[in-house]
C-alpha cells in the first residue's frame, strides 16, 4: 500500500507502545518515517528492526533540541508532511499530594511537547500547502478520572489546542488532529497494572477488569487500532477532517 508515498513523518515517542505501532503503519504505506525519542537505543532498535528509517534523540520539552532534530530529519528525508505529536507521559496521585510540580510535568510533557514540535514544522508545512498535525492524545482529555487531575488537565489541554489551532490552519492545506485512545496495551500500561498489583493484591487478571470496565469492549485497545486511525487521518481522504478528537477506546466515549 503507497497512501503515503512521499510524504516524510515524524513521530515523537517512537521507540515503543503507540508510537513504535504508528511509525510502522506509516512506513507500511509508504511513507519515510523518522522517530524522535529520549532513548538511542530504542530508537535504534526500531529502525534496524524495519519499522522506521531514521532516529533522532531529542527531549520534547526542550524546544531547541526539537528544532535540532527536526532539521536533521528534514536534511535525511526532506520537508515533514506528518507530524504525529506522540510522546507522553502519566503520573497518578491524589490531587492532594499531587504538587505544582506534578502539574508542572504534566504540562510540559503531554501539552508542550506537542506544541514545542508544532512550532518546528507548521511554518514549512503551511508555505507547502500540505500538512497533517496529529496529537496522540488519551480519553483523558475527553473525560474526568480519579487520580489523574493533573494528567487530564494537561491531555484536555491538548485537545483545546488542537481545536484552536485548525481552525486558525483551515485555509492553509493543514489538518490537525487529536486522536484520544483509552487504556492501550503497552509497557506503560504493563507498568501501571504492576503498580496496581503491588498496592493492593490483586491477580493481574483483577487488576486488569479494573482498568478496563469502563470500556464497553470490556478490552484494551491495540496499539495497532491507534495507528490506523493515525493513517487515516494522514491520508486525502481525511482532508476535510480538522479540529477534531477521535475516540479509539470500544465506545467508552
Amino acid at each position: 500500500m503507497n497512501l503515503l508515498q512521499g510524504r516524510h513523518a515524524i513521530v515523537t515517542g517512537g521507540g515503543r507502545g503507540i508510537g513504535r505501532a504508528i511509525a510502522k503503519t506509516l512506513a507500511g504505506a509508504g511513507a519515510k518515517v523518522t522517530i524522535l525519542g529520549r532513548n538511542q537505543a530504542a530508537l535504534d532498535r526500531v529502525v534496524s528492526e524495519g519499522d522506521a528509517h531514521a532516529a533522532a534523540v531529542a527531549d520534547v520539552t526542550d524546544p531547541d533540541a526539537v528544532q535540532a532534530a527536526v532539521q536533521a530529519a528534514i536534511s535525511w528525508h526532506g520537508p515533514v508532511d506528518l507530524m504525529i505529536a506522540n510522546a507522553g507521559s502519566a503520573a497518578s496521585a491524589p490531587f492532594l499530594k499531587s504538587t505544582p510540580d506534578v502539574f508542572r510535568q504534566m504540562l510540559d510533557v503531554n501539552l508542550l511537547g506537542v506544541t514545542n514540535v508544532t512550532h518546528a514544522v507548521l511554518g514549512s508545512m503551511a508555505e507547502r500547502g500540505f500538512g497533517r498535525v496529529i496529537a496522540v492524545a488519551s480519553t483523558a482529555g475527553l473525560k474526568g478520572y480519579p487520580y489523574v487531575s493533573a494528567y487530564c488537565a494537561a491531555k484536555h489541554a491538548v485537545i483545546g489546542f488542537v481545536r484552536a489551532l485548525a481552525l486558525e490552519t483551515a485555509k492553509t492545506g493543514i489538518t490537525v488532529n487529536a486522536v484520544c485512545p483509552g487504556f492501550t496495551d503497552t509497557d506503560l500500561v504493563a507498568e501501571s497494572l504492576e503498580r496496581i498489583m503491588a498496592k493492593t493484591g490483586r491477580t493481574r487478571e483483577q487488576a486488569l477488569s479494573e482498568l478496563v470496565k469502563h470500556n464497553p469492549q470490556q478490552r484494551l485497545i491495540s496499539p495497532s487500532e491507534v495507528a490506523d486511525a493515525v493513517l487515516w487521518l494522514c491520508g486525502e481522504g481525511a482532508r476535510s477532517v480538522t479540529g477534531q478528537a477521535i475516540a479509539v477506546a470500544g465506545g467508552e466515549i
